[in-house]
């Protein structure tokens, strides 16, 4: 009897919605498993990023010198993309100040304009791939059940002819149902481990790219800047920002 209660013999007498569930759900693994390690390699990239690219940024002797250290040292692009954003702005403000729809714009407002949106183009960027976890994470579950319920239905109506109902009949059917279930659960937990740890790992991020656009905000507006580096002493060289760097 063991013989008879394989994953086979369960795909075996399984139909098409059946198959059709096992299918949905190994495809929902592999993708959720793929993005999750992609996710984490992206990960490993930013920390080693921000060991050392706001020090390059801010130790250059100019605003031209510092844009081309970040963009070596910033593998992700995120944090030299959004020092290029408020540079650019603060640059473009200064040279066309007097005319234009943003005549009435003062600096702060510009290059804050600036920072934002360039904030929220990388906060996509970073944030991908997080909403299909979430949705593996909320259905696998449910599907998995779908495919234990249907399962069980078939099991019942293939021993609906039968004069009398034996218990190893009905445990066999029902006990490889159950594997759906089982196996949503494998799809959905580990999903959801995955964009919970995402999400956090994310908030640092983003704390450390928001902190990054005050202090990028505060020197192109005034030209002083006071880096605010926890457990070591650190001095500002960069110069104003000239109108054409």
């Amino acid at each position: 009897m063991p013989s008879n209660l394989g994953l086979a013999h369960f795909w075996q007498q399984g139909d098409i919605v059946t198959h059709s569930v096992a299918i949905l759900l190994l495809v929902l693994s592999i993708a959720s498993w793929s993005l999750t390690i992609t996710r984490f390699f992206q990960q490993l990239r930013f920390n080693r990023t921000m060991d050392g690219v706001f020090a390059s940024f801010w130790g250059a002797d100019s605003i031209g010198v510092a844009l081309d250290k970040i963009e070596r040292e910033d593998k992700t692009g995120v944090f030299a993309g959004l020092a290029q954003a408020g540079v650019q702005a603060a640059q473009a403000h200064q040279r066309h100040a007097d005319r234009g729809i943003g005549a009435g714009v003062n600096l702060s407002e510009t290059v804050t304009r600036a920072l934002r949106s360039q904030i929220v183009r990388s906060q996509v960027g970073i944030e991908s791939g997080l909403t299909f976890l979430a949705s593996v994470g909320a259905t696998a579950p449910f599907i998995g059940l779908f495919g234990t319920v249907w399962g069980i239905y078939h099991a019942l109506v293939a021993l609906s002819g039968s004069s009398q109902v034996v218990l190893d009949k009905v445990a066999g059917p029902v006990g490889e149902a159950l594997i759906m279930t089982a196996a949503g659960l494998f799809v959905a937990i580990p999903a959801v481990l995955a964009y919970n740890a995402l999400t956090r790992a994310n908030r640092l991020i983003f704390a450390q790219l928001d902190g990054f656009a005050h202090d990028l905000h505060a020197y192109l507006t005034t030209g002083v800047h006071l880096p605010a580096v926890t457990g070591q002493a650190a001095s500002a060289r960069l110069v104003p920002v000239p109108a054409a760097a």
